[in-house]
């Protein structure tokens, strides 16, 4: 009742102006109820800046002078300068009777080492000797009767007689290469066969060696070999002793070269490491180093590596190995000059090593290349 007397009591005008205010609010309040009824718009995706990669520089080399030595290189170890492997020398494989020494044994010249069963040669020896006196009877007989003979048959009863005593001889020389006995006073380093083994012809069955005298030997590639001189500079790297200079004093027999396999046979057991009777092997197949002074305190045995100087520069110019390019018989290197601009030049090579070549031609000190 009261809101109708008051908008009774209003002018006309007034009543006007307040509905349009009111319709205005309605609008308004439609039109925000309305906006958020509708999605939500989504925010743009921030995309970060992308860097283009740095490429790589190529390092640069100073072009410089430089000893430049050319070397080929082996293995080897600690050898007696008096060394040998003991072998049998009768042909027909026969079994071991017994082996007497063994390894780390003092023996003196003359001492028996080994021995093979020849029971049934020693057998036939006694019967032998005995059938050669009867002929050597018969002989004598044979010439006291002589003018009563032919000269034929006087000829063929000394024939006979020879061959007789030859195979007595043959006997005993087979008998008597039965048994191996050491050729000087040293000692046995090393023994390969055992009794009840197989022994053939130069089969080796133990090595001597007078320990009181070592020597580097070394062995190279036949190639590297053909490389090599008596009396050029060497440089010996013996494990646990170091560097060492020295000259080469003697090259292997070029008809026995050694392989280097024998170098893991320098101690026990009867045999090489393979379970094969081991090769004869001498000081004389390997490429022989002197030092000076040689180290002490070292063993036989003792691995090394050798490095042959075959060639020397002094004053030498050279780049490293890696900025060198080669394409179709061309030589070339890209050269920096001192804009750092790049460029193609030409060279002519001499003697490299493992990391640097020699430039005869094409460069000079103090110049930068590019390495690849």
């Amino acid at each position: 009742m009261y809101s109708k007397w008051w908008m009774e009591n209003l002018p006309a005008s007034s009543i006007k102006l307040r509905s349009l205010a009111i319709l205005c609010v309605a609008a308004l309040l439609i039109l925000g109820s309305g906006c958020s009824l509708l999605p939500k718009e989504e925010e743009e995706e921030k995309i970060p800046a992308i860097t283009a990669p740095k490429l790589s520089q190529k390092p640069e080399f100073l072009v410089k002078t430089d000893t430049l030595e050319t070397k080929v290189r082996g293995s080897g170890k600690l050898m007696a300068t008096q060394e040998e492997d003991l072998y049998f020398t009768d042909e027909a494989s026969r079994r071991i009777k017994n082996v007497l020494v063994k390894s780390g044994d003092k023996v003196e010249q003359g001492q028996l080492i080994a021995e093979l069963d020849v029971t049934e040669q020693e057998s036939q020896l006694k019967q032998k000797r005995l059938q050669t006196r009867k002929d050597e009877l018969v002989m004598i007989e044979a010439l006291r009767k002589a003018d009563e003979m032919t000269v034929e048959s006087l000829e063929q009863a000394k024939i006979d007689f020879e061959i007789k005593r030859e195979e007595l001889y043959k006997l005993e020389s087979t008998i008597a290469k039965a048994k191996l006995t050491a050729p000087y006073t040293g000692t046995i380093v090393s023994v390969f066969l055992k009794k009840g083994d197989t022994a053939q012809a130069y089969d080796a069955v133990a090595t001597i060696a007078d320990l009181s005298q070592l020597t580097v030997v070394g062995t190279l590639s036949t190639d590297d070999l053909k490389k090599v001189a008596i009396g050029m500079e060497v440089v010996v790297d013996i494990n646990a002793a170091g560097q060492h200079k020295g000259k080469v004093l003697q090259l292997p027999n070029p008809q026995e070269p050694a392989s280097g396999g024998n170098t893991g046979n320098m101690g026990n057991g009867s045999q090489g490491s393979s379970g094969q009777p081991k090769a004869p092997d001498t000081i004389d197949n390997y490429l022989v180093v002197q030092l000076d002074p040689f180290p002490p305190g070292l063993n036989r045995g003792t691995p090394l590596s050798v490095s042959v100087i075959t060639g020397r520069k002094e004053n030498a110019v050279t780049i490293p190995l890696s900025t060198l390019r080669s394409y179709s018989g061309r030589n070339y290197v890209q050269l920096v000059d001192e804009q750092g601009n790049k460029k193609e030049m030409d060279v002519e090579v001499g003697q490299q090593t493992s990391t640097d070549i020699e430039i005869i031609k094409g460069l000079t000190p103090g110049q930068k290349v590019v390495g690849r």
